[in-house]
């Protein structure tokens, strides 16, 4: 046995179901992480440089089931630690950077649903931001002046302070009309007008679908859409800041769904969002704001409907000359996953091992020796050094572990030495899946 932690079974049982089931659990991930250290550091690297009140833009490329999900997840949990606010949403055929059928307000509303922070990382947290936000400013309020809840010029110090965060938002793109709902927001909180709260938290999820319907409700003559919503995310990390968290992290995965768009000119449109975006990133348009986004090497570097196929962006990110396997820049815009070394590969399954076994309340038999000769034959498929990924190997090792754990009586080695096992394990994948494949997301 390892000397691992103790892991608390409802955290184990959410995270082998998790990756049994294929996806990437929300919870538990230092539990499970190994490898990544430099991607992780040099990621880690740009939440510094956006709590400065920079910003940053990173693609995260690797082949399906490599662990792009997850390094994606691991880094959400670290960046919330640091009182980030983190939005997070995938892509789909209805939910895409640009589109005329409403997909890319699709995907704004996607990020604003799943705005997470430490205190309520499952996401839905814009309210609770808002809320603490004037609460905090009343506090401080009362701090500064000395003067008592009840005192009715502690009011008009709250006043001078809100004042003071809105008028920083109002300079910026669509700020008037931020500002104005934000003031919206806090005369409705301080009266209790719990309807008129949510007719401001509607605007803000975008919910709104014409501008005279938004006039009527709130008396703004503007709405959140397709064309517009990500100044909105800009003014949002631009607030989050004034209200006491150290910056906003976007997080947006599956951008092969951009890659499966049959209409060229659809595809182009939504490259040139993302050209937007990346270039205010780096030109200092956007501040404490962290853009990460997924995609497959095929959705990346096909020259005729991947990212590289707009050459704007193209000549942006593609790879120096000195870049290679196993020496990459990882300042650089591009971070591509290397894969997991066998050794790297044992150690995860040694935790899940550990893991299982202390869900299930049994002493784990399976030894350090078991493990390899595992891993040995998972790395032993044709075409495993280039293929092989962390999803496959943890598939397959979880399932024995839940064969061996129902049936006391039967072996590791004579599970290892069958013919289903060697059959399975001789499969080798393509390097990228059929554009209809179904990534398992770790």
């Amino acid at each position: 046995m390892t000397d691992n932690p103790k892991v608390p079974k409802r955290i184990s049982r959410t995270v082998l179901n998790s990756l049994k089931g294929g996806v990437v659990p929300r919870i538990g991930l230092p539990y499970i992480t190994v490898g990544r250290k430099n991607e992780i550091e040099a990621l880690l690297h740009d939440v510094d440089i956006i709590a400065e009140g920079g910003a940053s833009f990173r693609f995260i490329v690797g082949r399906y089931g490599s662990g792009k999900s997850f390094l994606l997840q691991t880094i959400r949990n670290y960046v919330m630690d640091r009182d980030f606010i983190v939005a997070d949403a995938d892509l789909s055929p209805e939910r895409r950077l640009q589109g005329t059928r409403g997909q890319g307000l699709a995907t704004y509303r996607e990020l604003i649903g799943n705005l997470s922070t430490k205190t309520k990382p499952e996401g839905g947290a814009l309210s609770l931001v808002l809320d603490r936000w004037i609460s905090a400013v009343q506090s401080e309020a009362m701090q500064e002046t000395g003067l008592s809840a009840e005192d009715p010029a502690l009011s008009a110090a709250t006043d001078r302070k809100i004042f003071a965060v809105t008028s920083s938002v109002s300079e910026l793109v669509h700020g008037f009309e931020f500002a104005k709902l934000l003031s919206a927001y806090y005369r409705s909180y301080v009266n209790g007008e719990e309807e008129e709260k949510l007719k401001v938290l509607r605007w803000f999820r975008g919910e709104y679908a014409t501008k005279t319907e938004a006039k009527e409700a709130l008396g703004v003559n503007m709405i959140i859409t397709d064309d517009d919503w990500y100044e909105y995310l800009k003014l949002f990390a631009v607030f989050f800041r004034l209200a006491g968290y150290a910056g906003m992290m976007i997080m947006i995965d599956e951008l092969v769904n951009i890659y499966k768009i049959p209409n060229s000119i659809t595809r182009q449109y939504n490259y040139e969002k993302m050209l937007t975006m990346y270039n205010d990133t780096l030109q200092g348009k956007a501040r404490y704001l962290g853009i990460i986004m997924g995609a497959t090497p095929q959705a990346l570097e096909d020259k005729r409907r991947g990212i590289y196929s707009y050459e704007a962006l193209r000549s942006r990110l593609a790879e120096g000359r000195f870049s290679k396997p196993g020496a990459r820049d990882l300042l650089a815009p591009v971070i591509r996953l290397e894969p997991l070394t066998a050794e790297e590969m044992l150690v995860l399954c040694e935790k899940l091992a550990d893991m299982h076994a202390g869900l299930y309340g049994y002493e784990r038999s399976i030894t350090t020796d078991d493990l390899a000769g595992f891993i040995r034959i998972e790395y032993g498929r044709i075409g495993a050094d280039q293929n092989i990924t962390p999803r496959e190997v943890i598939r397959d090792f979880i399932e024995l572990l839940d064969l061996l754990y129902q049936n006391p009586g039967m072996q590791l080695l004579s599970l290892l030495e069958s013919d289903e096992f060697s059959y399975a394990g001789s499969e080798a994948v393509s390097d990228d899946a059929a554009p209809g494949y179904v990534e398992f997301t770790l």
